[in-house]
């Protein structure tokens, strides 16, 4: 206990070194840098930003509630990872569950860990510590995955060595982005697994993974189940569901009637009717006193 009070006093004494322009810090050779760099410091929470470059999109409620009942009661046990934007200015580079729970229960201050870094760099940082997380859903990891090819410009052998992953666990990551946006959001919200995915994205057209997708959950299918559906597929055996289209031919009733709404009212009317009976009439008018007329025949007014 005595040595958690001395690192919070430290950190409250590193906290008001920062607060003095005379020792602000803007890389790792400026004074005081080494004070500062890698230690916990207690910073102002109106002083850190949203890191915008954070792969993390869905931040569950009631999971928050529950973190943020957890600091109230026990304190933040890991600070958070910020870099440093402009004086008294900082950035998220991890740890925004931490910073949203602790704004939840009104902290003024939260433990920070700051860090020099630059955009890339802080990208970089944030990318490659979400994916190492536990609770990033196949899809944000996917998504981390392709950010750091694309802005980092990393090679999936490279990409693999800075994540610590095999680099045909990435593939088979990366390849969950060739399902159509439907899935994908069903993977995000739990109603089908990655191993769901990875038989769905052997499935060229769109149209017939959804086909596909939809019998999974609709049937609430295993991972083999899908695996043998998606071979049946290849072998010509399980054809996609055929959606009907509706025939555009009007009932009988309709057919015999048409003739004698145009001879009663004089005019070309025009009737849609479905299989079960419902339908619409359609009477046109050219003039204010076509529409008299037509009211007057109908209602005999």
């Amino acid at each position: 206990m005595a040595k958690a009070t001395k690192k919070q006093a430290l950190g409250r004494g590193l906290s008001a070194l920062l607060k003095d322009p005379e020792n602000d810090i803007n890389s790792v050779s400026d004074k005081n840098a080494d004070k500062v760099v890698g230690n916990i410091v207690e910073l102002d929470m109106d002083s850190i930003e949203v890191n915008p470059f954070q792969p993390r999109s869905n931040f569950n409620d009631e999971a928050l509630e529950e973190l943020a009942s957890s600091i109230k009661e026990l304190g933040l046990i890991q600070p958070i990872t910020v870099r440093k934007l402009d004086f008294n200015r900082y950035q998220l580079v991890s740890g925004e569950r931490r910073y949203r729970a602790s704004k939840l229960i009104g902290l003024q201050t939260i433990p920070s860990y700051i860090r020099i870094a630059n955009d890339q760099e802080s990208l970089e940082m944030a990318l490659v510590e979400n994916i190492q997380r536990q609770d990033l859903d196949p899809i944000e990891i996917a998504l981390s995955y392709q950010r750091l090819i694309d802005e980092i410009q990393l090679t999936q052998e490279k990409l693999s060595e800075r994540v610590g992953k095999k680099r045909s666990t990435i593939t088979n990551y990366l390849r969950l982005l060739r399902l159509d946006p439907i899935i994908q959001t069903g993977m995000r919200d739990g109603f089908i697994s990655m191993g769901h995915g990875r038989a769905l994205v052997n499935i060229e057209k769109k149209q017939d993974q959804i086909d596909i997708y939809e019998k999974i959950v609709g049937q609430n299918l295993s991972v083999r189940e899908t695996e043998k559906m998606v071979q049946s597929y290849h072998d010509g055996k399980e054809q996609p569901r055929v959606r009907p289209v509706k025939s555009q031919e009007e009932p009988e009733f309709v057919k015999s009637s048409l003739g004698e709404f145009q001879h009663a009212l004089s005019a070309k009317v025009t009737i849609k009717a479905s299989g079960d009976g419902k339908g619409k009439i359609s009477i046109p008018f050219s003039s204010k006193e076509e529409f008299e007329r037509l009211k007057k025949l109908i209602t005999g007014d």
